[in-house]
């Protein structure tokens, strides 16, 4: 995203005339308080320059589950053993990105993960294994070994 300042320098334009763009239409850009900021892409399609295709070869699968009957301290756990799942032996030029979100009024828990298809698909068996035994992770109810 560049400021307005930034559009100016870079097509030797004053100031005043990529807002009198911004304003017109002819330039799309998102105002942020008193300020407009200008995407790369926005700023492309004014000059005529194209963007590069997107590569074929990356794919990026986002993932939402929802896990009823959660209360924070399962939460809490289920987070911790996802993310450091995560975080451990993975590519690190390719993340994996999770977030986890609990609603304590609904006793939901949300899990979001955006990556690869196949890290994604090891993080959903893994959640799949897990709460498909009667480990007591859910219930609070781990064994006293």
């Amino acid at each position: 995203m560049y400021s307005v300042e930034q559009v100016a320098e870079r097509l030797g334009l004053h100031v005043r005339t990529v807002r009198g763009y911004i304003r017109t239409g002819r330039l799309k850009a998102v105002r942020i308080g008193k300020q407009y900021r200008i995407a790369r892409a926005d700023l492309d399609e004014l000059t005529g320059r194209t963007a590069p295709p997107p590569a074929a070869s990356a794919v990026e699968v986002s993932s939402i589950v929802q896990i009823d009957g959660v209360d924070r301290a399962a939460a809490d756990r289920l987070g911790t053993l996802v993310l450091s799942g995560v975080n451990t032996g993975r590519d690190a030029a390719h993340p994996l990105r999770v977030q986890t979100v609990h609603d304590a009024v609904r006793n939901r828990l949300k899990i979001v993960v955006l990556g690869g298809a196949a890290d994604t698909a090891a993080v959903l068996n893994m959640l799949d294994s897990v709460l498909a035994g009667d480990n007591g992770l859910l219930g609070g109810e781990g064994g006293d070994a």
